[in-house]
């Protein structure tokens, strides 16, 4: 029988728990004074939870209580332990949420703290601990005994006390407590009594909640500013003040990209703080997990996550709007139906459109990193929303043909085009490299000509809605009917390779087109190619040929779509299978080579079926070479 058993209303802590506080109690850190930030973080989350059910339900106990936040240190006989209370007016708990919520709260935040703490020795647990919902656990860095005691709203519950000294287990028994809430009652350790202090109290207070939205009390006077940061002016809110509040409204620890801080009164009135943040997806503990942005009316919390306020593809964004044209009384229906609502919507998507513009105009690299993260953001809105496409194509960027690896957005390429380029050029690719060593850019290197390198699937996607911008037309260069402007005739290393008879190059594009037959529309001779062999190009009549690539990915019977080959007639590689089709046409090289140039174009496409395929051949063809390096006199 274990010791929980024998005593009536003990229970054990769950394993994790028992190392979590283990850690907790026998660990020195920099800072103990993070223990009062976390009770003071969960007295708030408790009364954000009251506040939301007497939105709905006024039948509950202590209706009248104010929503606040007290911290006493109330005096003691100098023999005995010192100690601080900190209450709040909130939700409160039953018996049994004491059992479940304290003694197997946040399991999987445990777990993840401990590995956290084993995979990086340097860490210092206080920077973290708030993250991974075990915050509660670490007031026993300074306690020897923890009391909570803690009454529902629930009209006919009852209130109840659970007590641990951080040992592997609880008590939890009924008590008395009047009044709504929870009190924690914490009996300091030796060393940490300086916390039995007001000044004390109220710095740290000061320190880490200062934007907490209720009142925090110490001692009978109010320790945390609380006037909303969005109602200061700008000038008077510092960059650690935005850092601040949006780590205490998120739980996000790492700083967001930018803040939006705006007041206006025409033609809505407003006040608004907006952060968009260093990552699309929030983290596994993060405190705000849904879309929307906080709807504030007279400073009062009417919505908690509205997504009426801005368009799916900036969701994103978090924050705070207030209005004091709103009604305090205003529901969910009205709010999606109401003009104010719709002034408003306006107004902020208009302020995070410019911000994000003027991100990208001062601060491109900062820009492209925000890029890398919300690009496809963009990207989805192009897709979903059609009405957005002049807000969004500005704010896409693409790596070029010229750029060297950094983004250009299509106003710069319309910058740097040549004077008589009617035309943007992009080219369809896997990624950065594959774009790069595409056949098609060989004319467009000749002429000094810029290409945007498309290598998102969703550029495939989004190419057919993209017609074009400012009056030039986008124009994907694997077109079978592009020409462009004539090159000024120089004589190049190309023009001074002997050119393939005509007699030979004929019957290799009719060797061409036996081996291939169906799975080619046509086999010609390229006019444009320089450096590649071969090139696969789409027929001028092909539909939507941009979604072959996409077929690829989506569709397990896919096949490789038909194209144009066109042959560089003088390629070193063309010229010697020719000669050879001449010379012996049964050679098994030949039919080797010609698959394997379809199919290497194929794989340069992102077109290929399945590469894998392509392996036997590749070793067939490193076979017949070796063997003739062999036998090949000296």
């Amino acid at each position: 029988m274990t010791t929980a058993e024998k005593i009536p209303n003990a229970y054990n802590f769950k394993t994790e728990v028992k190392q979590l506080l283990n850690i907790l109690v026998h660990s020195l850190y920099k800072e103990q004074d993070i223990f009062l930030r976390e009770l003071v973080s969960n007295a708030s989350d408790a009364l954000t939870r009251l506040h939301f059910e007497t939105l709905t339900n006024r039948d509950i106990f202590d209706p009248d209580a104010e929503l606040a936040i007290y911290i006493e240190a109330p005096e003691v006989e100098d023999d005995q332990p010192k100690r601080i209370i900190i209450k709040d007016t909130g939700i409160g708990m039953t018996k049994d949420e004491l059992v479940t919520n304290l003694g197997t709260i946040a399991q999987s935040g445990a777990r993840e703290f401990l590995a956290k703490l084993e995979s990086d020795e340097e860490i210092d647990p206080t920077d973290v601990i708030g993250q991974f919902g075990v915050g509660f656990y670490s007031v026993f860095m300074v306690a020897d005994e923890v009391r909570v005691f803690s009454r529902s709203y629930k009209k006919r519950a009852k209130a109840a006390v659970w007590v641990s000294d951080g040992s592997e287990r609880f008590t939890v028994e009924t008590a008395e407590k009047p009044n709504r809430g929870t009190e924690i009652h914490v009996t300091l350790k030796k060393d940490a009594e300086e916390f039995a202090n007001s000044w004390k109290l109220k710095q740290i207070v000061k320190k880490y909640s200062d934007f907490v939205r209720y009142p925090i009390y110490v001692d009978g006077e109010q320790a945390n500013e609380q006037e909303s940061l969005w109602r200061k002016r700008p000038s008077d809110v510092t960059e650690e003040d935005y850092k601040k509040f949006y780590q205490q409204m998120t739980m996000d620890f790492e700083p967001p990209v930018a803040a939006i801080h705006f007041a206006a009164d025409a033609p809505v009135n407003v006040r608004a703080m907006l952060f968009i943040p260093a990552k699309r997806e929030p983290g596994i503990l993060a405190a705000r997990k849904e879309p929307g942005v906080m709807l504030y009316s007279h400073n009062v919390l009417i919505q908690e996550y509205c997504t009426d306020l801005l368009p799916d593809w900036l969701n994103f964004v978090d924050g705070v709007v207030d209005s004091e044209d709103l009604s305090l009384n205003v529901s969910r229906e009205m709010v999606q139906n109401n003009r104010i609502v719709q002034h408003l919507a306006k107004t902020v998507r208009g302020r995070v459109l410019r911000q994000i513009k003027r991100l990208a105009e001062k601060e491109p690299e900062k820009y492209a990193q925000f890029w890398q993260e919300f690009g496809r953001v963009f990207k989805e809105g192009l897709a979903t929303d059609f009405t957005a496409k002049e807000e969004i194509m500005p704010l896409l960027r693409y790596p070029s043909s010229k750029s060297d690896g950094k983004l250009v957005s299509l106003d710069t390429y319309l910058e740097n085009m040549a004077e008589s380029q009617e035309e943007i050029f992009y080219v369809l690719a896997d990624d950065v490299k594959s774009a790069g060593r595409s056949p098609h850019l060989d004319q467009f290197k000749e002429r000094d000509l810029e290409v945007l390198l498309w290598v998102d699937p969703l550029d495939a996607f989004l190419a057919p809605m993209l017609p074009e911008y400012k009056g030039k037309k986008l124009r994907n260069i694997d077109d079978a009917g592009l020409e462009l402007p004539d090159q000024p005739e120089t004589e190049t290393d190309d023009d001074q390779k002997p050119e393939l008879a005509e007699a030979d190059f004929n019957r290799f594009v009719g060797k061409c087109v036996t081996t291939l037959g169906e799975r080619v529309v046509e086999v010609r001779e390229s006019k444009v190619l320089k450096n590649s062999p071969v090139r696969l190009v789409s027929p001028r009549d092909a539909q939507n040929r941009e979604m072959d690539r996409i077929q690829r990915f989506m569709d397990k019977d896919y096949q490789a779509p038909k194209r144009i080959l066109e042959v560089n007639r003088r390629h070193p590689l063309i010229a010697d299978l020719a000669h050879l089709v001449t010379s012996e046409p049964d050679n098994p090289l030949v039919q080797l080579g010609i698959e394997q140039l379809y199919e290497s174009a194929l794989l340069q496409e992102g077109l290929h079926p399945n590469p894998a395929d392509m392996l036997p051949r590749i070793q067939q063809l490193l076979e017949i070479a070796a063997g003739q390096a062999v036998t090949e006199p000296s």
